[in-house]
């Protein structure tokens, strides 16, 4: 399982903790939303067409981490909350990086 947030969102909560927040004190910024990496390649493949065949299946890495979340009570008490579902979120990633090949090809040539 992993949390997942919308770079915009978490943006929002940085500047939101900047102002609301008390100076000193941690905020974990979060979004509640937990996925399956199963889950996610689901929606990606979805979301562009594919199908399973896309996939390739790998062993988890020894010692791996089956969880990754965190509590952000704290944040949300303050009255700050995600804007972005995460299907809303996953669609806006998928589509930026679809309309910004230019930036992200020559990153993947190199690789």
């Amino acid at each position: 399982m992993r949390e997942w947030i919308y770079v915009l969102d978490h943006c929002s909560a940085v500047d939101f903790v900047l102002g609301s927040g008390t100076p000193g004190e941690v905020y974990n910024i979060g979004s509640g939303v937990e996925r399956t990496n199963l889950e996610i390649t689901d929606a990606l493949l979805r979301l562009l067409g594919r199908d399973e065949s896309s996939v390739e299946h790998v062993q988890d890495r020894k010692g791996h981490d089956f969880r990754y979340a965190i509590d952000c009570t704290k944040l949300r008490s303050l009255g700050w909350a995600p804007a972005f579902t995460f299907e809303q979120a996953l669609a806006a990633t998928v589509d930026w990086y679809r309309t910004h090949e230019a930036w992200w090809r020559p990153l993947k040539a190199r690789s």
